[in-house]
């Protein structure tokens, strides 16, 4: 009874584990519970997305199996390397990565601050990833960064998702979109909240047309003058 006992805890952990890799913990806890999981607003959230630059090429002239492997070396570097930061990772599609700090534990003024240095650091570890059916080759990223208000909750009953939604998610997909290749585009709201410390190398990139929002002022990120990013 007692060896039954502990394998049925370690399969209870283990079943928790999983859940709260998929969802946040305060939201898993609810889920068990049976509980409704009501919508949150926030005021303040820095929002990340990424994408490996020509992806579909790449793609294109691999296995389905070499793709899958090459993205997964690449997910488990950039999950390893976020867990050092204030932030949730909220999802991947294909090669996208978003990432979000300010939700669903609010922090204050310091979700700019985690999202840039954590962005900094995944830039410089693309370079690292080795793929494994083209040993010489390198990957690319292309990221973006805004700052703003959104709406988070839990969607669906099947497979539950945990979502982001508002201008804030749109405007952070544009700034990743209009990037450029191992560079991180970051929107003026973005700007303004890093300039609070005056840590961060930053240059302006002047008024680009951004699809849906007109002209818009950006920046380059790149770097931070106290902070060295680890290999």
């Amino acid at each position: 009874l007692k060896e039954k006992t502990e394998d049925l805890k370690r399969e209870r952990q283990l079943a928790e584990d999983l859940l709260h890799q998929m969802l946040p913990k305060s939201v898993a806890k609810q889920l068990r519970k049976s509980q409704k999981v009501e919508a949150e607003n926030y005021d303040q959230v820095t929002i990340f997305f990424s994408d490996i630059v020509g992806f579909t090429s790449i793609a294109a002239s691999c296995t389905p199996l070499q793709v899958v492997e090459m993205l997964n070396n690449l997910y488990v570097c950039f999950d390893s390397r976020i867990e050092s930061y204030d932030v949730y990772k909220v999802e991947t599609i294909g090669d996208a990565y978003m990432v979000v700090s300010g939700l669903p534990e609010r922090n204050g003024t310091k979700h700019a601050d985690e999202i840039a240095k954590m962005s900094l650091d995944l830039v410089a570890a693309v370079r690292q990833v080795v793929i494994p059916h083209m040993p010489m080759g390198r990957l690319q990223l292309r990221a973006g960064i805004h700052t703003g208000p959104c709406v988070a909750g839990v969607v669906g009953y099947k497979m539950p998702r945990y979502c982001l939604f508002g201008d804030t998610v749109n405007t952070a997909s544009r700034m990743e979109s209009t990037s450029l290749p191992q560079k991180i585009h970051i929107s003026s709201a973005t700007y303004d909240a890093l300039l609070t410390d005056d840590a961060y190398e930053i240059e302006m990139r002047g008024e680009i047309e951004v699809k849906g929002k007109g002209k818009m002022k950006t920046y380059w990120l790149l770097g931070n003058k106290n902070y060295s990013v680890q290999n």
